[in-house]
């Protein structure tokens, strides 16, 4: 029947694997269920409801993605977003955290918009074949610096921005010593190696008493004071009109670099870099951010993590179906999921940064017409720490230079129009 409903065999994929890819993911991205509330709970909402609500939003998204669009990728409400939700628009505009969720309900419903109408569609499949595996390989920069942040690895530093922090210190050991075993046990085609490396270092660090045992099972709280709890009066004001378009526009790139990035991974996409079913996949992410918003936390958005999944051999929806299930479960298992440390995943994330920056191996690096634009995208989408403003610069720089180098026939017109958009946010809106 699974077999049937996926189209396990027609992906060479099992259904042993497709549950592992889908375990991977979730531990790899289930810091987000304590992120996320957190964050929330600082502009006034309920934090056991944000919780509540964060574990469902995210389970509706890789439901939704996985029985309708049959592919491995999760969804969560996002960072970056949730934190512009907190500190921009309720911290920093004044608005009531009712009137920010109703913003986040109003940009959910153009994002379906655009999807049903294939808006987003067109945009995804008007990014060059270059910059397809350009923003693959800058996600993988990307991830390496979550990674090594999260781990401790790299910490900030005033005079030089960043610098080695203690590896000497417990936390980037064991994410060093993670990182090592994920490798040998890849190496040898143990497919469950990520996950096996992410539970051995947790119980390491619970042996070694850097992990307090918080027990196992916990009635999940009310989400009563977040549910339907959206204000619209605010909705046509200028800017709130901004702030929706601001969160229309990131989710927008966020996603479409996310989908490119693990499409590329597992060869979903075919022999141009497009991605089959495309319109259900952006679908998907846009009906998670109506229901979030509806339940109580910050836009819903395709997690890079599903990358960890893809990687060790996660190809169909069964592995999204996985990880929701997984969302819901959470919601009576908080104490237990608190004891996975950031480090413990971080050996996991850098692994997947290795993987993804291999994408550079298939650019022409004896077209600099083709090397700037993927230097540009490779670079700066880490150091904006932004994955829409690393795509944003790439199609600025694509066009530049194709342009002043002669090759104006290779901007297509969705590419001109793309750039033009980028431009006018850098210059207006940022």
């Amino acid at each position: 029947m699974l077999d049937a409903l996926f189209k396990i065999s027609d992906h060479n994929s099992t259904v042993r694997r497709e549950c592992i890819a889908g375990l991977t993911t979730f531990i790899t991205m289930v810091y987000i269920v304590f992120v996320n509330p957190a964050m929330l709970a600082e502009a006034g909402m309920d934090q056991g409801a944000a919780f509540v609500a964060t574990c469902i939003a995210a389970a509706i998204g890789c439901f939704i993605m996985g029985f309708w669009a049959n592919y491995p990728l999760a969804l969560a409400p996002g960072m970056g977003l949730n934190a512009f939700f907190t500190y921009g628009v309720v911290l920093g505009m004044g608005y009531t955290w009712q009137a920010a969720l109703g913003a986040v309900f109003m940009s959910g419903c153009l994002f379906l918009f655009l999807s049903l109408f294939k808006v987003r569609e067109w945009i995804i499949n008007a990014i060059p074949l270059v910059l397809k595996q350009a923003i693959a390989t800058g996600i993988g920069a990307f991830l390496a610096l979550i990674a090594l942040k999260n781990a401790g690895i790299i910490v900030a530093s005033s005079a030089t921005l960043v610098q080695l922090g203690d590896i000497t210190a417990a936390g980037p050991l064991l994410a060093i010593f993670s990182f090592f075993v994920i490798a040998a046990l890849l190496y040898r085609d143990f497919k469950s190696g990520v996950l096996i490396s992410i539970l051995l270092v947790t119980v390491i660090a619970l042996s070694l008493g850097l992990v307090e045992y918080q027990g196992v099972v916990s009635m999940p709280p009310s989400i009563a004071p977040t549910f339907m709890q959206l204000d619209f009066s605010a909705a046509f004001e200028l800017s709130m009109l901004s702030v929706i378009f601001a969160l229309l526009f990131v989710d927008l790139f966020d996603t479409s670099g996310t989908l490119v990035a693990v499409t590329q991974k597992a060869g979903l996409a075919d022999e141009k870099g497009n991605i089959p079913r495309l319109g259900r996949a952006l679908s998907a992410d846009s009906a998670a951010t109506i229901a979030g918003s509806v339940l109580g936390t910050s836009t819903t958005t395709s997690y890079i993590e599903s990358v960890a999944g893809v990687s060790v051999g996660g190809r169909t929806g069964l592995t999204a179906v996985v990880i929701g299930v997984c969302f819901l479960l959470m919601m009576f298992f908080a104490p237990l999921a608190k004891m996975v440390p950031a480090y413990a995943t971080a050996g996991a994330i850098l692994y997947v940064s290795v993987l993804m920056l291999q994408n550079l191996k298939f650019v022409n690096w004896d077209d600099m017409t083709d090397a700037i634009p993927v230097s540009v995208v490779l670079l700066m989408t880490p150091l904006t720490f932004s994955i829409a403003h690393g795509i944003a610069l790439g199609f600025i720089s694509y066009t530049a230079v194709k342009v002043l180098c002669g090759k104006r026939e290779q901007v297509s017109i969705s590419v001109w129009i793309l750039t033009a958009m980028f431009v006018i946010k850098f210059a207006f809106l940022s």
